[in-house]
């Protein structure tokens, strides 16, 4: 008896962007109505996979095959929605339109004159939904839906085109537990009809919960595939971080016996993103908050750095309170922030190096309001020695210089306040080797210096050098893990798995 061919299958995959290598030599195999995961560490390769598997790029070497037969061209985007749809984290849904126009966007029965029919999309719309058990009014705007059933919607849109093959990125990051066992049994009981679906999480519970098998990629390759049922979750998470499982060896000194506290964070709550945290950093000592996506730990140290205002609780610096979601109070009382995104966050693209690197000291910089330029430049000449940013000088805009000198010069105004507290969030994201051992390096200094110093990553290179680490896992802290932490252990902790369950 001849087995039937996979559903999609990927062999030898590489694709490159300039010098980087996003995918090399990468496969994976996906079964007739199975729920498949793929997982990975950040920069594993699987946002560039999919983005294959859906047809929105061509790979540069390499084959996909859907059902044995090679995929469409990139052109024909209705022979790709007949074989597969992505259901992304971010929905894709339009607000203002409703359900039924949603479901069948620019496929809609017109009737005399060309005019639409109406009574005609709904009753389709309805027909529809009742043959894959989605309980949605059609008629209803796709903005009133909440989070869950706007999913149901995308995935009923996705069969109507015919495509039995789904691929479920990160669906479960903004359900609640409730909402998520509504998704997994529907799941279920699409795969017993036939549908196919790539599952992709950060939770790696889920993947024990839902999968039935799991495909491992780690620095752009194929690592791993196996039965879920088969495979111990000790070995997935050493399959996701490679062969470093070495103790952590921090040479720095840790903060001394009676070292002050320069932040006291005491039952602090935000709806939606936190509950209850609670945590000290003192003087001289590094503390990091470490979680995968949608943990809560970016928006506990949002909340440090005065960007985000908690509901409830306290947030103190140096003995003081700044004002909820006060980024002046939370300068004056001592804190500097290197943000996520230093692209939306980070610079002022157009100006330059001396401008964006000052831009929290205005007052030292002359009186009554206006700036001293050749005070600025002083500053900001002194300011690019100490954190060796190559530029011609300080006058050049910030947009003119590599990801990882303008990433210094977001750390330089983050320093110019000499803040008691220094709080990062990915503070390495998108440099490059060099630059990330010069930044990790800086930290280091400045926790020498006597600051405080509060890292928010889930890179593990950012999180090496923190004295105790954090880990923020659905909104609450659930862990505090001590430096001399092995790899695995600490994905474990933050992917919410039980290493001896």
């Amino acid at each position: 008896m001849v087995a039937d061919p996979p559903v999609v299958e990927a062999t030898g995959v590489t694709k490159r962007f300039g010098s980087t290598v996003a995918l090399h030599e990468a496969a994976i195999r996906i079964d007739r109505g199975r729920t498949h995961a793929l997982v990975g560490r950040n920069g594993a390769g699987k946002s560039t996979l999919v983005s294959i598997l859906t047809g929105l790029q061509a790979a540069d070497a390499g084959e996909i095959t859907f059902g044995g037969e090679p995929a469409p061209r990139l052109a024909d985007r209705d022979a790709w929605r007949r074989r597969v749809a992505c259901v992304y984290q971010k929905s894709t849904i339009i607000p203002e339109l409703t359900v039924a126009e949603n479901l069948f966007l620019n496929r809609h029965d017109r009737g005399r004159g060309g005019l639409i029919s109406w009574r005609t999309l709904r009753r389709k719309a309805r027909d529809l939904l009742d043959t894959w058990a989605v309980d949605v009014d059609v008629r209803v705007l796709a903005g009133d839906l909440d989070v869950e059933r706007r999913q149901f919607v995308e995935i009923a849109r996705a069969l109507s085109f015919g495509a039995r093959f789904i691929i479920l990125d990160e669906p479960t990051a903004q359900l609640d537990g409730a909402a998520i066992a509504r998704l997994f049994t529907r799941i279920e009981d699409l795969q017993r009809q036939g549908v196919t679906f790539l599952f992709i999480s950060h939770h790696l519970q889920e993947v024990y919960e839902i999968c039935d098998t799991v495909t491992v990629f780690r620095d752009a390759r194929h690592v791993l595939t196996a039965a879920v049922d088969e495979l111990p979750r000790a070995e997935l998470i050493a399959a996701m971080t490679g062969e470093a499982a070495a103790e952590v060896g921090v040479t720095r000194r840790g903060p001394a016996a009676d070292a002050p506290t320069v932040l006291e964070v005491s039952g602090a709550s935000l709806a939606g993103s936190y509950d209850d945290v609670s945590f000290q950093v003192r003087a001289g000592e590094v503390v990091g908050l470490a979680g995968a996506a949608n943990s809560g730990r970016v928006e506990v140290a949002e909340t440090v750095a005065g960007l985000r205002a908690a509901t409830g609780g306290t947030v103190e610096v140096g003995g003081s309170r700044p004002r909820p979601g006060s980024v002046p109070d939370a300068l004056r009382a001592g804190v500097g922030f290197v943000p996520q995104d230093r692209h939306q966050q980070g610079y002022v693209a157009r100006l330059s190096i001396a401008d964006n690197g000052t831009l929290t000291i205005p007052d030292r910089l002359g009186r009554a309001g206006f700036i001293d330029g050749r005070r600025r430049d002083a500053f900001a000449r002194s300011m690019i020695e100490k954190l060796a940013i190559k530029t011609p000088g300080p006058d050049l805009p910030v947009s003119g210089l590599s990801g990882g000198n303008q990433q210094k010069v977001v750390m330089a105004r983050a320093l110019a306040n000499d803040p008691r507290l220094l709080v990062l969030i990915n503070p390495t994201a998108g440099v490059d080797v060099r630059s990330k051992e010069f930044l990790l390096g800086k930290v280091e200094e400045v926790a020498e210096s006597g600051s405080g110093v509060l890292v928010a990553s889930d890179e593990l290179d950012d999180l090496r050098l923190c004295d105790r680490v954090l880990v923020v896992f659905q909104g609450r802290v659930v862990a505090e893990i001590p430096r001399g932490w092995h790899d695995h252990q600490l994905v474990a902790a933050m992917e919410g798995v039980d290493l001896d369950g």
